[in-house]
Formats: C-alpha cells, sequence, structure tokens
C-alpha cells in the first residue's frame, strides 16, 4: 500500500468509508447515506491476500482523493466482536476456504486515523433498514439474508446482538421436509438453514444451476421455504422481532418466495404467538439491494453517535 498522505480539505462534513465483504464479493462505498453516494467499487472476493489488497487501494484512493471521517467494515462472518480478544476483528471458523483467521478490522483500519465500526455484514444491513428502510423506528428488528449463505442480523433493544458471540441462527438446525436426502451446502451441519436454503446448498443439489433459471414452482423451493420458516418461527418464539426482513440473492432472484414464507409463518405458529396483523410482517427490504452496501455506513454513524453521547 502507498503511503498515507493527508486528505484534502473539505468545505462541509466529510463523507464515510464503507467496506462490505460477502462470500462472493466485495462493495466499497463513499457514502453521507443513500442518495449521498460519492463513489462505490464492487470486487470480487477471491482468497483474503489478494481481496484486502485491493480493497486498502480503493479506500487510499478515497482517502487521497475526498477523505473520510469514518470506516465502517461489514464482514462476512464469524467473526470475534470483543475488542477485548487478542483476535478481535478476524474472521473465525468460516466456511470460505483461506479466509479462516484473517485480520480484516486490523489490516483495513490501521492505516488511517479515524474511528472504526466493525460488525457482521448481515447486522451492518440490519443496522442500515434500521436507520433507513424497513426497520425505522423499531427496536427489535431481524434481518435474514438467503444467499451464498444463511445470516441473521438481530437487532434486540436497538442493538445488535452480543454474547459469546453474534447471532448464527443461519446455523439453527431445523427438521428436513419427510424424504428429504439432499446434500447440504454446509460443511458443519448436515440440517442447519444455510445447508437446505442457500444458494450454495440449491446448487448443490441442483448441479450448480443458477437460482435465477429455476422454475418458481421447481420442488427445491419447498425445501428452502421449510427451512427459512423453521428459522423465522425460532426467531419469533424467541427475541420476537417487531418486522422480519428477508433479503439476500436467493430472495431477489426468487421474489416469490418471501409471499410464501409470511403465510407460512403464521400456520406455523399456529396462533400461539400473536403475530401483528398486516401484510408487514415479513418483508423485502425497504433497501432493496443497497441494504448491505449501506450497512458500514450506518455503523459508523452509531459509533459517532455513541462516542458523542459518551463525551457528552
Amino acid at each position: 500500500m502507498n503511503a498515507l498522505r493527508k486528505p484534502p480539505a473539505a468545505d462541509g462534513p466529510l463523507p464515510i468509508a464503507g467496506v462490505e465483504l460477502g462470500g462472493t464479493k466485495c462493495v466499497c462505498i463513499l457514502a453521507h447515506g443513500p442518495g449521498q453516494v460519492i463513489a462505490q467499487v464492487s470486487l470480487p472476493t477471491t482468497d483474503a491476500a489478494t481481496t484486502l489488497a485491493l480493497i486498502e487501494e480503493v479506500l487510499l484512493g478515497w482517502w487521497q482523493s475526498f477523505g473520510f471521517r469514518a470506516l465502517g467494515i461489514a464482514s462476512m462472518g464469524p467473526l470475534r466482536l470483543d475488542p477485548a480478544a487478542a483476535d478481535y476483528g478476524h474472521i473465525l471458523a468460516t466456511t470460505k476456504p483461506g479466509w479462516p483467521g484473517a485480520d480484516i478490522a486490523g489490516r483495513l483500519g490501521r492505516h488511517f486515523p479515524v474511528p472504526v465500526a466493525f460488525d457482521t455484514d448481515v447486522n451492518g444491513a440490519a443496522i442500515a433498514e434500521c436507520t433507513w428502510g424497513a426497520g425505522q423506528g423499531l427496536q427489535d428488528f431481524a434481518y435474514i439474508t438467503v444467499g451464498t449463505g444463511v445470516g441473521v442480523g438481530l437487532v434486540v433493544n436497538g442493538r445488535t446482538t452480543r454474547g459469546i458471540g453474534h447471532c448464527e441462527m443461519g446455523h439453527l438446525r431445523v427438521p428436513r421436509l419427510p424424504g428429504d436426502t439432499g446434500p447440504s451446502g454446509c460443511r458443519f451441519h448436515d440440517d442447519c438453514v444455510e445447508g437446505l436454503a442457500s444458494g450454495s446448498a440449491v446448487k448443490s443439489r441442483l448441479g450448480q444451476q443458477h437460482v435465477s433459471e429455476i422454475a418458481p414452482d421447481h420442488p427445491v423451493w419447498d425445501v428452502v421455504v421449510e427451512a427459512v420458516t423453521a428459522l423465522c418461527h425460532a426467531l419469533v418464539c424467541t427475541t420476537g422481532p417487531q418486522r422480519i426482513v428477508l433479503g439476500g440473492g436467493v430472495m431477489q432472484k426468487q421474489p416469490h418466495l418471501v409471499g410464501r414464507i409470511g403465510p407460512a409463518l403464521r400456520a406455523s405458529i399456529a396462533g400461539y404467538v400473536e403475530i401483528p396483523h398486516d401484510a408487514d410482517y415479513v418483508v423485502v427490504p425497504g433497501l432493496g439491494d443497497m441494504a448491505g452496501p449501506l450497512g458500514p455506513i450506518a455503523m459508523a454513524m452509531a459509533l459517532e453517535r455513541d462516542r458523542a453521547a459518551a463525551d457528552a
């Protein structure tokens, strides 16, 4: 990486730089928020060394051309999110080959003298939706992404969940449909939601066929609906989100799935828990395909608010 120079002077507030690091691609964004995107670059996610080097070059170019006041990093997981841990900012036991142990926050954040917000990519999307999208005004909210993998961004009492780790409900083990003996898309679990419903799982069942090319009435979607409905049922019975958003490439390319999962969830709950009786409980992202890229921007803004409140 080239030597860091002081960014140019600006007349108003500097923008925020964001990195959404996913399993298939990485999106770098420089923005003030929705409708105020200065630059956006998409990069393929290959091996860790190559991908992180490309991200560094993008960030350095923005620093020297525009400057930025904060950096948000929303990464595929699982991640070490405890700032006191020696491996804070590292990827843990991911299913992505070559990425376990990669130091994401340290490598991308060390170059720039700005605050760095770090969380999972799906938590970032959830925070973005709570800031500008379908989760506005809600304190308890779930964002499910069904793409290369399955992840859940879970907001409880206005904060993304913590504990021994972040939410990993994409690996919740769920019952298979009777007679289903198809291969799992997860190397850790034979019957978790990611293993049954992710884009990778669908492709492994059908011989790498692209999800957009599969007919809406194909039986594989019954497996996906069953698994994601079981995940939603578990969410309703545990954290009780006020709304559930279904995003990710599989949901975008097969929009009929959202319409099936909402009624299936109500049938599964069977009246035991009172779900809001409107059409806006299981929905698509309010920000569309920008929920993910805007996630690190919203994360950095939340960090700024937290620091300002602590200093007040």
